[in-house]
């Protein structure tokens, strides 16, 4: 019975257009992300070293990912070379240790709402390092590409208010804080400590932690897009993306971390953070981007930040009674703006590109019936050339 259960709801997923599945996908990816925000804050506030954290997570998540990378893609992985795990080392060096580090480092230091928050500038460094490597072309006399720089610029702007102003605050729920952080107490064993804001430490340098996260997970996502042409194991890209993660991580913490109980779980909500963030922020996580990224492109993929930004302010209000300040409302306004003026000079580029493809199209046909027998034998795959441009 439980076979056929999952063959029908295999073949229901099956019958969902892809598109859909995507966005379902992208969904349920933030909701993820938007627990791993709260729950490494919690975690940080426990005492759970910056260094053995991670070095846990991606154990988790390579066990998780490895067996199905295993059997699922034995006919799909190419073979091994020096080439490819000179490319495996480098995405794992920008998208585990330096993207991890960053982030852990900045969420010390802020809140889990303005790391979500910067996290919307994404999709803007993902186009600049793409215009700037030539993959993405901008045309500043059309409105496409004007689009698409005004949004870059926003991006920026509002990631640099985030950064330099906190302001006063906006919003404080007062109400029920006492009641919420005795129930997260009890849930993750604190005893008294503060969740929330990161009260006495760097603002500023944790933004700019944080932006450097942002930096590496936009190099991480430009990079992932050439090797799966090369290497089209999805899930294998991922395991060995992880495992030279956990080796980068492994080096790093045994060079640095000399507490030796830094490495033993003394409370069953460290255990569960670090459950958490393998299983659903790595493991889960990292297989449904990957197979994003090569069903619909990075670009696809950061579209989605601005949901986790909002589901992250209402479950860290919630949860961790963390209060909203001028600076980061004004900041990640200006972000979305500049995220979304992005993706509209993206839609109107394809819109372009399309007219531009349909009139190609019509003056061929009008042009090939007069000299048929010419085009047939001077230039016979003309019209498979301009259907696949």
């Amino acid at each position: 019975m439980a076979d056929l259960g999952s063959a029908s709801s295999k073949r229901m997923w099956c019958s969902v257009p892809e598109r859909m599945q995507l966005h379902l996908a992208m969904l349920a990816l933030q909701f993820g992300y938007a627990g791993f925000h709260v729950v490494s804050r919690a975690a940080l506030n426990m005492g759970v070293s910056k260094l053995v954290f991670p070095v846990y997570r991606n154990i988790i998540a390579l066990l998780l990912l490895l067996p199905f990378a295993y059997f699922l893609e034995k006919k799909d992985r190419p073979a091994m070379t020096l080439n490819f795990v000179c490319q495996f080392f480098l995405l794992a060096l920008v998208g585990i240790t330096a993207n991890q580090g960053f982030y852990l480092l900045g969420l010390e230091n802020t809140s889990p709402t303005f790391a979500s928050a910067i996290q919307n500038s994404v999709p803007a460094i993902t186009f600049l390092m793409a215009a700037i490597l030539r993959i993405e072309q901008v045309r500043l006399n059309r409105k496409d590409g004007l689009g698409k720089v005004a949004g870059t610029v926003l991006c920026v702007v509002g990631a640099t208010v985030i950064t330099l102003y906190k302001g006063p605050t906006i919003y404080s729920p007062t109400t029920g804080v006492n009641i919420n952080n005795t129930r997260v107490t009890q849930v993750f064993e604190l005893g008294s400590v503060s969740l929330g804001d990161a009260k006495g430490k760097n603002w500023t340098l944790g933004c700019l932690y944080l932006i450097g996260h942002c930096l590496s997970w936009s190099g991480w996502l430009v990079l992932q897009a050439p090797v799966l042409k090369k290497y089209p194991a999805r899930l294998s890209v991922t395991s060995y993306t992880c495992f030279f993660g956990l080796l980068q991580f492994l080096v790093i913490a045994l060079l640095l971390e000399r507490d030796a109980q830094a490495w033993l779980f003394h409370s069953g909500g460290e255990a569960f953070t670090i459950l958490y963030a393998g299983v659903v922020a790595s493991g889960i996580a990292f297989a449904v981007q990957i197979w994003c990224i090569d069903r619909g492109g990075p670009v696809f993929v950061a579209v989605y930040q601005p949901v986790q930004t909002f589901v992250v302010a209402i479950m860290a209000s919630i949860a961790l009674g963390e209060e909203f300040y001028l600076g980061g409302i004004i900041g990640a306004v200006l972000i979305v703006a500049g995220l979304y003026l992005v993706l509209w000079g993206k839609s109107e580029e394809r819109k372009f590109a399309r007219e531009q493809l349909a009139i190609a199209s019509t003056e061929h046909s009008i042009i090939r019936p007069a000299s048929h027998a010419k085009a047939s034998l001077a230039q016979p795959l003309l019209s498979s050339s301009t259907e696949n441009v």
